[in-house]
């Protein structure tokens, strides 16, 4: 079963009213995260990716740039290439009245969802976002994520448009992703769409029957690998990893968060040491779409309780 281990990365500021004092120490902390503890945004997950031989799919927001320059952008793509790892497109439209002179021809107002746009413009978000990471070095573009999972069905239309066709922009947890969808799909395997070839977080029932997503944030360690196991016999082919730049550092501060930190590692151990069942692998090199949704595979009650405790832990330390 191909795992694919994916990075939303993007730069948020805390709000939008104090935008531009905000952006500095925002961007620093959420491409760098540096402490006395080291660098644990970027850098980190790069080191113990390139430590244990496994690839990432990082999908990199690049709308930003148009409000505080190209050379940022630039320095997150370069880091993530020079590693060696696989650079694809994330829009966040909250961006988009951000931008002078602005990009639609207008002065919107600030609108959340990609879903919130029409087709056209949402046709015009990417292929700005895809010409803008490309001129920085990505590399061609050939996949897509949504930001907030906010896409629907114009979304699709508009990637083909810009002759991309692997999104990964569905997350059954959300409910502004895709609701035209909802009750047809339940968002556990891949499938098509307007010849987009849709590859949704991937999503399991924790131990107490609750659908969760694939988060390293929002996981145990043990539960991720049990919902691994436990989706091959159940005939999934692939397993979609969520996480952000800045998932292993505690909230509002450039400080490591360790029970973020030791799940990944964990995680990137486990997917080193069993490379040959769960190969991590990039969307293009394509995985078998089932002719209707598969049953999800379940954890078991120990491994929720122990997230349980976990982000227990969390909150008191």
């Amino acid at each position: 079963m191909k795992i694919h281990l994916t990075f939303d990365v993007e730069i948020w500021c805390n709000g939008w009213k104090t935008l531009d004092q905000d952006f500095p120490s925002s961007y620093s902390r959420c491409v760098f995260g540096s402490s006395g503890y080291g660098d644990y945004a970027l850098p980190k997950i790069l080191e113990v990716l390139t430590k244990k031989g496994l690839h990432g799919i990082f999908f990199v927001e690049p709308l930003f740039s148009r409000r505080f320059g190209a050379e940022f952008l630039q320095k997150i793509v370069n880091l993530i290439r020079e590693a060696g790892q696989e650079v694809q497109l994330h829009i966040h439209p909250e961006w988009v009245n951000e931008i002078r002179p602005a990009i639609l021809g207008d002065d919107p107002p600030k609108r959340q969802y990609l879903s919130y746009y029409s087709v056209e413009e949402q046709s015009e978000l990417i292929r700005l976002g895809k010409k803008i990471l490309e001129e920085a070095g990505s590399g061609p573009i050939s996949a897509f994520r949504a930001g907030n999972f906010g896409a629907n069905l114009d979304t699709f239309r508009a990637l083909q448009s810009n002759d991309i066709h692997i999104d990964s922009s569905l997350n059954a947890c959300f409910s502004v992703s895709a609701p035209e969808l909802k009750g047809r799909r339940n968002f556990s395997t891949p499938f098509i769409v307007d010849q987009v070839c849709i590859h949704p977080v991937s999503i399991f029932l924790d131990g107490f029957g609750k659908v969760r997503p694939a988060q390293v944030g929002a996981c145990s360690t043990t539960e991720l690998q049990q919902a691994m196991l436990r989706a091959t016999p159940l005939g999934h082919e692939e397993f979609v990893i969520l996480s952000h730049n800045f998932e292993m550092l505690k909230q509002g501060s450039n400080e490591p968060d360790s029970v973020v930190v030791a799940r990944f590692d964990h995680l990137c151990s486990f997917l080193a040491e069993h490379r040959d069942a769960f190969p991590t692998a990039s969307f293009r090199e394509g995985t078998p779409v089932p002719d209707e949704d598969l049953h999800m595979a379940r954890a078991g009650a120990g491994a929720t309780t122990r997230r349980v405790i976990e982000q227990a832990w969390r909150r008191v330390a």
